[in-house]
């Protein structure tokens, strides 16, 4: 069997799975947010049921809409809220908090072997950890609260080993923007990506949450990495119960087995509108931008700010744009602070915000006006993403991103620091 259906066997007490089977499984985690969790809300209690399972499995984190922006937005923040305090789960109030998908692995909820549900389709980043992480509709997630339990069909799993090292600006990012390019936004529709490869092993662990992040991008159910010395390093310090670590046989079937050489891979861009129009960034031309975002659940992690500050220190943003670092939560906010990063990106003409999925889904924090163009780390550049229908977004990593602050147009990193 592969890596996902080794947990899924175990969580749905089978000794042997093949894709295509429809199991009940039991969840270790369920999660909802401040948009999805009042649906979820509002199902539940139309079930009739007056406690959720297990208190200790359901978490809600209050992150697009927060600080609340508008009445509408408070009142569905005050749905979750009571909620939460009534039924004892696990609650993140807004200092707290961060965005979910930073602040879970973070904070120890998702461990290695887990089987975790969302209703949030970026709920996919916890296989950074070795996890089955999926996102669901608010009533799946809903039934999920009352008993613990979900439907659903094994997906077959899609073996991707990128080879070679990488270069000094390319992380991550780069490498699912460039399979994303590759296979196209449904070249891996309800399957597992199973990612691995020497250019895997030395990625980071925030880079591997990266990866995870944007496989539903390419239409997968999950995107999971096997467990090694750095995600062992990682949940060291945060675990605070018991989990298991599964292998995938050495025999096991996968539906296609896709090999990369990465060694000269340049930083990827994804053009409008779809994570798919993926270029090198010496392909992408002269495109002049009016806003910077770097921040995310993709990308707002302190590996993250760390590079952009790198590229920021001394400099200044060009003065005809605007550039937004969001930390993706606040223990990232103040470590970012800790190390001074904070200062660099105010010094050099950066605003800094609370953490929040703000403007990646047009919410607030940096909506776009028609005409206007913008370099994100964020994870999606659909048609009025993050604004304006007529508005443009540019997906990149963090030092793209905080080079073509500087420049005023999309630009390598290379052109601002004379490093490749």
């Amino acid at each position: 069997m592969t890596l996902v259906e080794k947990i899924l066997a175990a969580h749905a007490g089978k000794s042997r799975l093949s894709p295509g089977q429809f199991i009940n499984v039991r969840v270790d985690v369920i999660l909802a947010n401040d948009i999805t969790a009042p649906i979820a809300i509002r199902e539940f209690r139309r079930i009739g049921l007056k406690k959720v399972f297990d208190p200790k499995k359901v978490v809600m984190v209050a992150d697009h809409f927060v600080p609340n922006k508008d009445i509408a937005s408070a009142e569905q923040v005050k749905v979750m809220r009571q909620f939460a305090l009534e039924q004892g789960i696990v609650y993140f109030e807004t200092g707290q908090m961060g965005i979910e998908h930073v602040l879970l692995p973070e904070q120890g909820l998702v461990l290695p072997g887990d089987v975790v549900i969302g209703a949030d389709s970026h709920t996919c980043t916890y296989g950074a950890l070795g996890a089955l992480a999926t996102g669901m509709g608010s009533t799946d997630i809903a039934a999920a609260m009352a008993t613990g339990d979900i439907w659903m069909k094994v997906p077959p799993t899609i073996a991707f080993a990128y080879h070679g090292r990488l270069g000094k600006w390319v992380g991550g990012k780069d490498l699912i923007l460039f399979t994303i390019g590759d296979i196209g936004v449904d070249g891996a529709l309800y399957s597992a990506m199973e990612f691995s490869g020497e250019a895997i092993e030395s990625l980071s662990l925030e880079g591997r949450l990266t990866m995870a992040n944007m496989a539903v991008e390419a239409g997968a159910k999950a995107g999971i990495f096997r467990v090694d010395g750095k995600t062992l390093a990682y949940i060291k310090s945060r675990a605070q119960r018991l989990y298991t670590v599964y292998e995938p046989d050495s025999d096991a079937e996968y539906a296609r087995i896709i090999e990369y050489d990465v060694s000269s891979l340049e930083p990827q861009v994804a053009l409008p509108h779809s994570p798919a129009n993926v270029r090198p960034i010496s392909q992408v031309g002269e495109v002049k931008i009016d806003q910077v975002v770097i921040g995310s659940c993709t990308n707002g992690r302190l590996e993250d700010l760390r590079v952009a500050a790198g590229i920021l220190k001394g400099r200044k943003v060009h003065p005809r744009l605007r550039c937004i670092i969001i930390p993706g939560s606040q223990q990232v906010y103040l470590d970012a602070l800790t190390e001074g990063l904070i200062e660099i990106f105010i010094r050099a003409g950066a605003v800094v915000s609370t953490p929040t999925c703000g403007p990646c889904l047009g919410g607030h924090m940096g909506v776009l006006a028609a005409g206007e163009r913008c370099v994100a780390t964020t994870n999606r550049n659909f048609i009025g993403r993050m604004g304006s229908t007529k508005s443009e977004v540019y997906l990149a990593n963090p030092a793209v991103a905080a080079a073509s602050a500087i420049m005023g147009r999309i630009a390598s990193p290379e052109k601002v620091t004379g490093h490749g």
